[in-house]
């Protein structure tokens, strides 16, 4: 048995060691017709055929699997070098955008600097509009005239003088006509406007804030005694004083007594206006009462007595203004301290809402929207003999009329013409203390048509004068004369300095500065 197991090993082996002898594979490529061909040779003998074919099958699809490898492989080389080639480029454009980015941003701020010195450049050339230039030509023209024309007649016996002083009054009242048409080319009328009104803006906005601080038991206070023994607008010019001294002072004005107790008003102040402050006395005041200013005005609370017993004048005071506004001021108005005091009147005169209603039903009742009217204030009763003389109705219309040829021209109303190139209709509103007026205004000028409300005229007789129907008919004659195109009026009367800026918010943001035509016991002179 174990003779045999030794043989068949033995037989094994050698039959190994034979098919290894004598089989050899010769591996053969050669491109034919663009295809590899493989060739396997068989050198050994005594191999099955059908092992050799098995055999030649697994190397050829081993040589295809090599070959796919290889395509495969050289895929993903060309995918991966597509890839990168993909990045490179997109990053490339990244890069380009943002340089043409960059460059469009350049030539954009090139082209808008261009473009300014463009247009400086041509405001250089063509500073002023064709309408500016023809006018400004036109009034030296007419300037020139008038005084070559006054050089040959005035003095000159043989030339009659009636002739010679119509015809430089036409062309002077031409001059005033054109000035103002020169006033308003360019929308410089308007340019002027808005610039005051961003301006009252600014100076409201600044007394609404120190008239409401946040603490009124710690805030800087001035108290104002309201009840001042004169007129309505005595009272407030006097009342206008204070709030000026405690504005320049940082201080919040609280009136005396919170304005309860009124000579004008038995409601008091807040019967017809709105309060001044959000603070009252009692809030201010702690113990004793305030400092008299005079005596030291580094107090926390002072009461600041009438103008007319101070021994020393405040710096604030009319004619005074903020010299951090004056270059504006100056630059927009013509009256920079009658507009800076009427900020502060305009703000006292803030109307409750049942003032409001009835000034609003009073206006409606006179057309200021049909073209200009005159405002005629006319003042008598207790100041005729005492502050001021007594001026006739003719002496308030010699300013918005000639009477030379015994005909109406009326000088406002021929200047408006000349500016307008149009006849206007003459109108006029009388606001006044003597009933009598319109009477006489309606018989002596018969084409005017003339507006006013003679119930006010008789509410101002000094037996009626401290009552609600007499604040109420001074406060509508205010209301309305302010919102007339030109006044005539005499400063005698106190309530006349209101109109350099007119009382209501509408005409006082558009900085409108109506003609004022003043007189005087012996004089007369505009505020325009």
């Amino acid at each position: 048995m174990r003779n045999i197991v030794a043989l068949a090993i033995f037989t094994w082996i050698i039959a190994l060691i034979y098919f290894m002898n004598n089989i050899m594979y010769v591996q053969k490529k050669e491109r034919r017709d663009g295809r590899n061909e493989t060739w396997i040779l068989y050198i050994a003998e005594g191999l099955d055929e059908g092992m050799i074919d098995k055999l030649r099958a697994a190397l050829e699809g081993i040589e295809e699997l090599k070959e796919q490898n290889v395509k495969l492989k050289s895929l993903a080389e060309e995918e991966k070098k597509e890839h990168t080639e993909n990045v490179r480029l997109l990053n490339e454009i990244l890069h380009q955008k943002k340089r043409e980015g960059k460059l469009s941003e350049w030539k954009e701020k090139e082209r808008e600097g261009k473009e300014k010195e463009e247009k400086n450049e041509k405001m250089k050339s063509q500073l002023y509009s064709s309408d500016h230039e023809k006018l400004r030509k036109m009034l030296d023209d007419r300037i020139i005239e008038a005084f070559f024309y006054a050089k040959k007649y005035v003095g000159d016996n043989k030339t009659d003088r009636k002739s010679v002083a119509n015809h430089l009054e036409n062309q002077l009242l031409s001059l005033i006509g054109l000035s103002y048409q020169f006033s308003e080319v360019d929308q410089a009328e308007e340019w002027r406007r808005k610039s005051l009104a961003n301006l009252t803006q600014h100076i409201q906005t600044t007394i609404d804030r120190i008239q409401n601080p946040s603490n009124c038991s710690k805030a800087k206070i001035l108290v104002c005694n309201l009840d001042k023994q004169c007129g309505f607008g005595c009272q407030l010019h006097h009342v206008a004083y204070c709030f000026v001294v405690a504005f320049g002072e940082g201080r919040t004005l609280v009136m005396e007594g919170d304005g309860k107790e009124w000579r004008y008003s038995h409601n008091g102040w807040t019967s017809t206006f709105l309060p001044v402050t959000s603070c009252t006395v009692k809030d201010v005041i702690a113990g004793s009462g305030p400092v008299n200013w005079e005596s030291d005005r580094s107090a926390r609370v002072v009461s600041l007595p009438i103008v007319d017993s101070l021994r020393i004048l405040p710096s604030y005071l009319p004619l005074s203004f903020p010299s951090s506004i004056s270059d504006q001021l100056i630059k927009f108005h013509t009256n920079p301290p009658a507009f800076f005091i009427a900020q502060f009147l305009w703000y006292l005169m803030r109307s409750n809402e049942e003032l409001q209603k009835q000034l609003n039903e009073a206006k409606e009742k006179i057309s200021f929207s049909q073209g200009p009217i005159v405002g005629v204030q006319i003042r008598r009763t207790d100041k005729v003999g005492t502050e001021a003389a007594f001026h006739s109705l003719e002496e308030y219309m010699e300013w918005t009329e000639n009477k030379n040829n015994m005909i109406i021209v009326q000088i406002y109303f021929k200047v408006e013409e000349s500016r307008q190139g149009k006849k206007v209709k003459r109108r006029i509103f009388i606001a006044t203390d003597d009933p009598s007026v319109f009477k006489e205004a309606k018989e002596k000028y018969p084409s005017y048509e003339i507006f006013g409300d003679e119930g006010n005229a008789n509410t101002a007789q000094l037996d009626r004068r401290y009552t609600d129907s007499s604040l109420l008919g001074v406060i509508t004659d205010i209301q309305l004369l302010s919102h007339c195109s030109h006044l005539v009026c005499t400063f005698s009367s106190q309530v006349n300095p209101f109109f350099h800026n007119p009382y209501p918010l509408s005409n006082l943001l558009s900085g409108v500065s109506n003609g004022i035509r003043t007189g005087s016991s012996s004089a007369e002179y505009e505020r325009k």
